[in-house]
């Protein structure tokens, strides 16, 4: 089997819920019977792709991807996926503030 959004979703069929998650380099293996860093990279942009399209994909580094069983593992999962987005902004917001000026030259005053 290819590596495919039916194939994805088919596969995670199986792995309901949280403690039967699975991590991508598992998963790849067990769709395309292979598994490489590309393979990984292109089931987490299925990922991403099935998770904008409303499916009910879960998962974290600790447990792997998982269908939510109930509606608490998927609070959970959108939790996560809410704190790492809120992470990366705060980071990039700090980065312009303080980089930004120091790239143009411009001087600050410390506070």
């Amino acid at each position: 089997m290819s590596l495919s959004r039916e194939s994805v979703l088919w596969t995670l069929a199986m792995h309901c819920g949280e403690e039967n998650g699975v991590h991508a380099r598992e998963l790849v293996r067990e769709i395309c019977g292979e598994t490489s860093p590309g393979l990984e990279r292109d089931l987490r942009s299925l990922v991403e792709e099935l998770r904008r399209e409303g499916q009910h994909i879960c998962g974290t580094p600790a447990s792997g991807y998982f269908i939510a069983a109930n509606d608490e593992e998927l609070l959970r999962t959108v939790k996560f996926l809410h704190d790492r987005a809120m992470t990366s902004l705060h980071q990039a917001a700090a980065m312009q503030r303080v980089s930004l000026p120091d790239l143009r030259g411009q001087l600050r005053i410390p506070s």
